[in-house]
């Protein structure tokens, strides 16, 4: 088993207590990563983990500690480099970020192209503004405008943005009760982790691909978990299948690991959340839990559906497990090393509403 042993950097409550205040205040998701970096760097944390942890390369790392260190917290507003005046001004890169993320190439004129690159954003610039700049400069501009080359996500199309703002108004006002009239917020999801889940990028010598062996089978295991929304603690349990008496048992169970105080339980609208048989005992305990449901198909609100991506990327992506005791092994050291530092769990999950 890992064990993770931290030898916290001592004398440094006022870098520490700088960097907190910066992380709270910045808008700015480079900075705050930046300032994230550092934090877990005077916690303890060797730069190979920090790179693991904030999925950065170990000499970026390397980097943001050395020009802290040199020059401090205005050492990590790193710029891509120097270069000539702005050509584009402030209503133009408006205009950009707005055609980046509520359009597609095709939208404004590129047929067939569905996805933006750089090449085709330096073209619209052309073409829009009549201002010709080179490839790097259009990527020093998408830079700086916060604009990054990721892996996009499905949304459910049959989602009512009507109603998730209504659940944002509600889940705001419940915050606000939370040390009053609340006393913990959970998250609750169901999530099959199977013995190979998917296949993901991963470094390796060029040209040539990492081989995954598997058995060809589709076995795995069934969980179904909780996260704290203040705390960060995560809660899981195994079992055979899911049902209405399984969720009653779970909800049992997470009441004795909150003993006291009022909870309230964000979930989706699956049925067995909604069944029968549970509504006796949601009667019997109503005083002490409560549950909220989020909208129609909208996973992505759902916090913990975050959890399940990071274990599979973490433990699962691109791992051949000989069995399925192999794999409840994995997850289960999973959980229990970020229930360690439940600090980065908040920082990764529960920023997002």
């Amino acid at each position: 088993m890992d064990i993770l042993i931290l030898n916290k950097i001592a004398g440094h409550e006022d870098d520490i207590n700088e960097l907190k205040s910066a992380l709270k205040k910045t808008k700015n998701t480079r900075l705050y990563k930046r300032y994230s970096v550092l934090l877990k760097h005077f916690d303890g944390f060797t730069n190979r983990k920090i790179a693991e942890m904030e999925n950065l390369e170990e000499h970026t790392v390397s980097t943001y500690i050395k020009n802290y260190k040199s020059k401090g917290i205005d050492g990590l507003n790193i710029g891509h480099g120097g270069g000539a005046q702005k050509k584009i001004n402030s209503l133009q890169e408006k205009l950009i970020v707005e055609t980046i993320t509520t359009k597609t190439p095709e939208d404004v004129g590129f047929e067939s192209k569905m996805n933006w690159t750089i090449e085709l954003v330096r073209q619209w610039v052309i073409k829009e503004f009549n201002i010709n700049m080179s490839h790097r400069g259009i990527a020093y501009v998408l830079h700086r405008l916060n604009l990054s080359y990721t892996r996009p996500t499905y949304v459910l199309a049959k989602a009512d943005k009507e109603k998730q703002e209504i659940f944002k108004s509600d889940f705001k006002a419940l915050k606000k009760c939370l040390n009053g009239l609340v006393d913990t917020i959970l998250f609750e999801d169901e999530s099959m982790i199977r013995d190979y889940q998917a296949i993901q990028k991963s470094w390796f010598i060029r040209g040539q691909q990492r081989k995954i062996p598997t058995f060809g089978k589709n076995a795995g295991v069934k969980l179904m978990g909780i996260l704290d929304y203040e705390t960060g603690n995560v809660y899981c349990e195994e079992h055979e299948r899911y049902d209405a008496k399984i969720f009653n048992d779970f909800l049992e169970n997470v009441l004795k690991q909150y003993p006291k105080g009022k909870i309230v339980v964000v979930l989706d609208n699956a049925k067995i959340h909604h069944a029968k048989l549970i509504q006796p005992f949601l009667n019997r305990v109503k005083d002490r839990l409560e549950l909220m449901f989020l909208p129609p198909y909208s996973p992505e609100m759902n916090l913990i559906e975050g959890l399940w991506g990071w274990l599979k990327a973490s433990v699962i992506n691109n791992v051949f497990y000989k069995s399925l005791p192999q794999v409840r092994t994995a997850i289960q050291k999973f959980i229990s090393n970020i229930n360690k530092v439940p600090t980065q769990t908040i920082d990764r999950l529960c920023v997002r509403l």
